[in-house]
């Protein structure tokens, strides 16, 4: 029986067996994970999910995709240029079960993506079954020295209160409308649930801070200006 799931923004058909690729979780490699948001089972259309349904999969390693080389040129600012590559990291997983039924029951952990999830839900996040006393005493010890590191990494910035999970009514704003946002930037502001002119023109300092390390290009929203852009688009937008 196969299904199709919904996950970073994408559909996957999938059956039990299959290993795909999917947009970074919030999961180490050997966790077991569903995916609860499940459009179709078998001949079951969702309208739009599929009540009860579900796709559990085992996390065999998190990865990065090739690198993607970026060039910017911009003729009228003094023929500034940049090259730039990125690697999207990437979730390599096992399909290992499809649910048409009872997956709101089962209790394994919802497949997060990492970036919605955020550095709480990583240190939070509970395994599915009840641990054994020795696994959790060995669970509460890690917890301990990590929370005692130095070292330890922290979230950047302050996440936006403003963030949607979709775009308002009418659709979403054309970001690429923004000197240096891209196609690519724009499917990743959307990934981040930014999709309208005022959201960016509400952002501050933290603000900033956090959107900069979740697109990956430290510096480019102060360096692009784009708060004052936003702000003027969407008072061009309201006029």
């Amino acid at each position: 029986m196969f299904a199709v799931l919904k996950t970073g923004g994408k559909q996957y058909r999938v059956q039990t067996g299959d290993v795909l690729r999917v947009e970074k979780l919030a999961a180490d490699a050997g966790e077991k994970v569903q995916f609860n948001e499940i459009l179709m089972v078998g001949s079951t259309i969702g309208s739009p999910l599929v009540e009860g349904a579900a796709v559990q999969a085992e996390v065999i390693d998190q990865i990065k995709a090739d690198k993607v080389i970026t060039y910017v040129k911009r003729r009228r600012k003094h023929s500034s240029q940049r090259t730039r590559g990125h690697r999207q990291q990437l979730t390599l997983l096992r399909v290992t079960e499809v649910l048409e039924n009872g997956g709101d029951k089962s209790g394994v952990k919802e497949a997060i993506g990492a970036r919605t999830a955020g550095a709480s839900y990583v240190a939070e996040a509970k395994p599915a079954k009840k641990a054994t006393k020795p696994a959790a005493k060995k669970a509460a010890a890690k917890a301990g020295d990590a929370a005692k590191a130095d070292d330890a990494p922290k979230a950047v910035g302050t996440r936006p209160a403003n963030l949607l999970t979709e775009a308002r009514e009418g659709g979403p704003d054309d970001l690429k409308k923004i000197s240096g946002v891209g196609p690519k930037l724009e499917e990743l502001l959307h990934q981040n649930g930014v999709f309208h002119f005022d959201q960016i023109a509400e952002w501050k300092k933290a603000e900033i801070e956090y959107m900069d390390d979740q697109l990956s290009f430290h510096g480019r929203i102060e360096r692009d200006d784009w708060i004052k852009q936003a702000k003027e688009l969407a008072a061009g937008k309201k006029d």
